[in-house]
């Protein structure tokens, strides 16, 4: 319980990436077809719409791969205040949050642009926490 109430912070924004994260990773892999279809429609007009399929399954890994790391992460804090995976998992995040931005830029998404930036801070504010 001490490892708990010692970690409170880094779990909690860790938990918060999790379920964004990997949410958002079991939507692409039950519904590809789906997001694949919404993805090209978005990016019609992008310099990317001819790289959708595999833009979209480089996100989908990253996601998978950071929720994993974040899992991990969680158990090896709480079992030996490790903080390696935790830290791997949030800079997954950053990286992930990164490409999105990238995507919504280049399709002239603005609002969704910005909205990515509050997923970011909270990213940005673990990374400081949990380093």
């Amino acid at each position: 319980m001490s490892y708990f109430t010692q970690y409170s912070t880094e779990l909690l924004i860790l938990l918060f990436l999790i379920v964004t994260f990997l949410q958002s990773g079991i939507d692409k892999v039950v519904d590809w077809k789906g997001n694949v279809s919404f993805i090209k429609e978005h990016f019609k007009n992008s310099p990317l719409q001819k790289s959708v399929p595999a833009l979209l399954g480089i996100v989908l890994i990253l996601e998978l791969i950071a929720s994993i790391c974040m899992v991990l992460g969680i158990y090896t804090l709480l079992s030996s205040g490790d903080n390696f995976y935790a830290l791997l998992g949030v800079e997954l995040c950053s990286l992930t949050l990164i490409c999105l931005l990238i995507g919504q830029r280049l399709a002239k998404d603005y609002a969704g642009a910005m909205s990515l930036a509050v997923y970011f801070i909270i990213t940005i504010i673990g990374l400081i926490v949990i380093s």
